[in-house]
């Protein structure tokens, strides 16, 4: 995982910010009051620990690349950046109230180790947010339509929910619950399927290059028939047909919400 994100880290903020409506629903979720310490588990470049401040919340961000890493420390001077794998935290048992994963855990080996050391790093009755798309969803991303291929290895490395909920109660963790998450026009945060009501948004490679799937997993053959065809598509107007033939009724994201009891 760290050669993936190592590779986008250096354009990363081009196109990714904190969306607010994530932060609010992450937030939301942690039920947590003032001076509460949160842990941002892929925290990437540090938008969303960022962001978390506002809240008053002190936060630490750990990444495997170290790249993201020192991108996040020259965002951010003042919060506590540590690159680390997530398998095995330098922190002391209990040492936080709350913590976060965004768009993470799908770059995993196995989900049970990282959950362990979550949990461990938890103190007792907290809770571990983690934003995430299942692959069911992700069938119905009418990306499909133009990238099959390398959407089928997205959402073939995407676990499923039961997947993510099995591995957390098998480390003791008892869930809380989980939410559906529809991606709007007025997203900020540009990922996999930010695109879902701007289409063009894929056309420009200075996005692709922030979106793991196009980096890491599409072929280079296919990304470029696949955006002469959407070009086609948005010009003549048949992308309003596409999009027309892909549903979001199981939303387009989703919270899962852990607690340690």
């Amino acid at each position: 995982m760290s050669e993936v994100y190592d590779k986008i880290g250096y354009a990363y903020d081009t196109t990714r910010k904190a969306d607010p409506e994530i932060i609010r629903r992450l937030y939301h979720n942690l039920q947590l009051g003032v001076d509460s310490t949160v842990i941002d588990i892929g925290c990437g470049t540090g938008n969303y620990t960022t962001a978390l401040k506002q809240y008053r919340l002190t936060m630490t961000g750990v990444d495997i690349s170290s790249t993201m890493i020192d991108n996040a420390r020259t965002k951010a001077p003042d919060i506590t950046w540590v690159k680390s794998d997530a398998t095995i935290f330098p922190f002391e048992d209990a040492t936080f109230n709350g913590a976060i994963s965004t768009l993470v855990i799908h770059h995993y080996e196995e989900l049970e180790r990282p959950f362990e050391e979550a949990f461990r790093v938890l103190e007792k009755g907290r809770r571990y947010v983690i934003f995430t798309a299942s692959p069911e969803q992700m069938k119905n991303y009418w990306l499909v339509e133009y990238f099959p291929k390398a959407m089928e290895a997205s959402w073939v490395q995407m676990p499923s929910v039961d997947t993510v909920t099995g591995a957390l109660r098998n480390v003791g963790f008892s869930i809380m619950g989980s939410e559906t998450f529809m991606v709007q026009p007025n997203l900020q945060d540009f990922f996999l399927y930010s695109g879902k009501y701007k289409p063009e948004m894929y056309l420009d490679s200075n996005v692709r290059k922030g979106i793991s799937t196009f980096s890491s997993l599409a072929l280079e053959e296919e990304v470029r028939k696949g955006c002469q065809r959407l070009r086609h598509d948005i010009d003549s107007g048949k992308i309003y047909d596409i999009l027309s033939e892909y549903s979001s009724i199981d939303g387009d994201y989703m919270f899962i919400v852990a607690q340690k009891n």
